[in-house]
């Protein structure tokens, strides 16, 4: 009997807390369904469903464009901040060497400092190099900004493997590479998909170092181009919901496709230390 309630207040505390997290989304997603004429910047319930905002938030906020830059910028991120966290946090798990400890922490510290502290510095560092205005000023600072934490997550991965799985490929003749590529890395893909997942979500959304660097319109990013979105339409409720919601969706697409992966990879050793 005790058991059964626990259960059911824990239930009902969840649902709560579902409600309570959805409504915003109900709303904006309500906002964005409702005609032109109805739209109000409070909660409103659409006496018709119109999609004609998407089509027109669109057409009018060149979000082909910026969800093109956002994209191409995001997954550059995944996959070389992918590639460089697996390598070094194999090299962290597995490997003795003097002063690993000393540095592997030193890696931590790029989670630790916010874009806020050397943006300007890299701004003008970019500049003199002539990459302001191109992928590379998008790409680059937000690849370091992410290795702290892929670093961090791929060594725990790695050091929660058993031993004996390493051995066994030792003995059988596989190289260092051999077995990272062949073996680890297939038996971490829930970590390494919930690393990519998370990347992709912080690149997707980073929005201060987009404003920065950026100036072209054709290289504005997802986030930066809904802000002066924002700005051209500031009544237009209906429209920046659809707006908002053309952003957000890949993220949401991406987290729904990766779902299994993404909770299998939390639930897993990769945060054990």
């Amino acid at each position: 009997m005790t058991r059964r309630l626990e259960t059911t207040l824990n239930y009902l505390v969840l649902t709560v807390f579902a409600a309570v997290s959805l409504i915003p989304i109900v709303g904006v997603i309500f906002s964005a369904l409702t005609p032109p004429a109805q739209s109000s910047p409070s909660f409103t319930v659409p006496h018709s469903l119109y999609f004609g905002n998407f089509g027109s938030a669109w057409a009018q906020g060149h979000f082909g464009s910026y969800l093109r830059s956002s994209v191409i910028v995001a997954v550059a991120v995944v996959v070389l901040s992918g590639v460089l966290a697996i390598l070094a946090g194999y090299s962290f798990a597995t490997f003795r060497f003097p002063g690993r400890t000393a540095l592997f922490y030193l890696t931590l510290v790029g989670m630790m400092v916010p874009a806020e502290a050397f943006v300007i510095p890299l701004y003008f560092d970019l500049r003199s190099w002539g990459l302001t205005d191109t992928y590379w000023a998008l790409i680059m600072p937000q690849t370091a900004m992410s290795l702290g934490f892929g670093v961090f997550w791929m060594r725990n991965f790695f050091r929660s493997v058993p031993p004996s799985i390493v051995e066994a490929a030792r003995l059988d003749g596989a190289s260092d590479f051999t077995t990272l590529w062949r073996i680890l890395v297939p038996i971490g893909r829930p970590a390494v998909l919930t690393m990519a997942m998370l990347v992709f979500m912080w690149t997707w959304n980073e929005f201060l170092i987009p404003l920065v660097m950026i100036t072209a319109d054709s290289l504005r990013t997802a986030p930066l181009g809904l802000t002066f979105f924002q700005g051209q339409h500031t009544t237009q409720f209906s429209l920046l919901a659809a707006a908002a919601i053309i952003v957000a969706l890949p993220v949401v697409l991406l987290y729904l496709f990766l779902q299994r992966h993404f909770i299998a990879g939390m639930l897993s050793g990769a945060l054990r230390e």
